[in-house]
């Protein structure tokens, strides 16, 4: 863990305190911001490993918040708290950008575990990605580069999420075999409960930043009433 450590954003400083006092249980560092207006600013000045940000703040809007620290900060874990119940609410956090969500009131416990998971998602995948020890994967347009976490289309550099990169990842290595949104929550989310639009906009994202045409999708198609596959386009290739 480096200095950053965790970085809860929430007006309440009862809540903070109480997740606070749960992450140095579990031996992870953390610090509270009260307000928005700084956020951008503090991130770049001491970038944290995780960012937990309240959707409701005095000072700001937590979706475009999110949407501002996706632009600027691609790869930064990042899950949303959020005492709206809706499913349009929970969708339009994780269009914004954001790996996980968590509905107020929540445990403190709870929150602390799904931090945990998505911390060990986005620093785990490299090692476990690739067959036989070859870490980069290709196919006619895209290339995959499990070591230094990075993916290019036609050339050009693609900004994944740590939550889109493991998806990725996890689809490659599946690729051909029909995969339910019920085992990618279990083996990319690694949840044993959760909402299953979730996935679904996790999948659309990856789509606008891989696919030609993410409305006719070639590499992640949707199997109806199943799930999804990835077809890889032209000829796919494991290389060190």
């Amino acid at each position: 863990m480096s200095v950053g450590g965790i970085l809860v954003v929430d007006d309440d400083e009862t809540v903070g305190d109480v997740v606070l006092r749960y992450l140095a249980r579990e031996g992870l560092a953390g610090r509270q911001l009260t307000l928005g207006a700084d956020l951008l600013a503090l991130i770049t000045a001491d970038p944290p490993d995780l960012l937990v940000l309240d959707v409701m703040l005095p000072d700001a809007d937590g979706i475009e918040l999110c949407r501002s620290v996706r632009i600027s900060f691609p790869e930064l874990p990042l899950i949303l708290l959020t005492a709206r119940t809706a499913e349009e609410d929970r969708i339009a956090g994780l269009s914004a950008g954001a790996d996980d969500y968590v509905m107020k009131p929540f445990s403190p416990r709870e929150l602390v575990l799904r931090i945990k998971s998505v911390l060990r998602r986005a620093g785990a995948e490299p090692a476990t990605s690739a067959p036989d020890s070859l870490p980069i994967w290709r196919d006619d347009h895209l290339v995959l580069d499990t070591a230094a976490r990075s993916v290019t289309v036609d050339g050009g550099e693609v900004a994944l999420t740590a939550r889109e990169f493991s998806l990725l990842c996890h689809f490659v290595r599946h690729g051909g075999e029909v995969l339910s949104r019920r085992q990618l929550l279990t083996d990319v989310w690694q949840w044993d409960f959760g909402d299953e639009s979730t996935v679904t906009v996790h999948v659309r994202r990856l789509r606008e930043k891989v696919e030609a045409d993410p409305a006719r999708p070639q590499r992640l198609v949707t199997v109806w009433g199943a799930g999804y596959r990835w077809d890889p386009v032209g000829k796919q290739s494991w290389t060190a």
